[in-house]
């Protein structure tokens, strides 16, 4: 089967992304052995966009192996997205929104005008998918680059099933910190995610990499609060 041709996308704009703290520079130095990852631990240290960074750069390279990066994360920690005004695909572009700002960082373009027409681009040919955990069954993801956020919202089932979902020739990513849970702390819904590290750990594929408060990288009054919530030992309520 013949694969889709995609429109060629100047890479050139692609901003220059060094790592930040020593949790980066473990991400950045096992993602180039072809390790899958596992990046897990305090806000604010930057793990969705290194991932997002490492991925469109090598997918859209002009001799890759890929022909996607495919994003994945629960739409509502209910997974219940039917008392959303709009119809699915409406309820979904809302949570594309963080990761559309994610992208145009990435970017270095002249106005708003030039990126949307990339990202158009990106999402039009299929480099960029999203998808929800609810939407999964019968998928199967060759040839892509799969980056699963918020796991921490993820039940264990469903990081069972979206880790069988990596085809031939992919590769899959995680992001998450446990400390930012929307699931309900007494029934046992949050030892999935730990559950489910412990197993990654174990395997050759995967390299586990924590992020404490010392890899925080956002600035000012924002680093301060983070650094003194997790010094004091609080998380989220639920």
């Amino acid at each position: 089967m013949s694969r889709h041709r995609k429109m060629y996308i100047n890479t050139a704009n692609l901003v220059t992304i060094d790592p930040v703290g020593p949790a980066q520079g473990t991400a950045f130095e096992e993602y180039g052995k072809g390790k899958n990852l596992f990046l897990t631990g305090a806000a604010g240290t930057g793990k969705t966009f290194i991932l997002l960074h490492l991925a469109l750069k090598e997918v859209l390279q002009k001799e890759t192996p890929y022909d996607k990066v495919v994003l994945i994360r629960s739409l509502l920690p209910s997974r219940d997205i039917g008392f959303l005004p709009g119809t699915l695909d409406e309820k979904s572009n809302l949570y594309q929104d963080p990761y559309r700002i994610l992208v145009r960082y990435l970017f270095q373009m002249p106005n708003e005008q030039e990126f949307q027409m990339l990202y158009d681009k990106l999402i039009g040919q299929g480099s960029l998918e999203f998808y929800s955990t609810s939407f999964l069954r019968g998928q199967t993801f060759d040839r892509s680059i799969i980056i699963v956020d918020e796991a921490q919202n993820m039940l264990f089932h469903e990081l069972d099933t979206i880790i069988t979902r990596t085809g031939q020739d992919s590769k899959i990513m995680f992001s998450g910190d446990d400390a930012q849970t929307d699931l309900k702390k007494n029934n046992g819904d949050r030892d999935g995610y730990r559950q489910f590290s412990n197993i990654l750990e174990d395997m050759k594929e995967f390299s586990v990499i924590t992020f404490g408060i010392g890899d925080i990288i956002r600035s000012g009054l924002v680093r301060s609060y983070l650094i003194a919530k997790t010094n004091m030992g609080i998380r989220e309520s639920g």
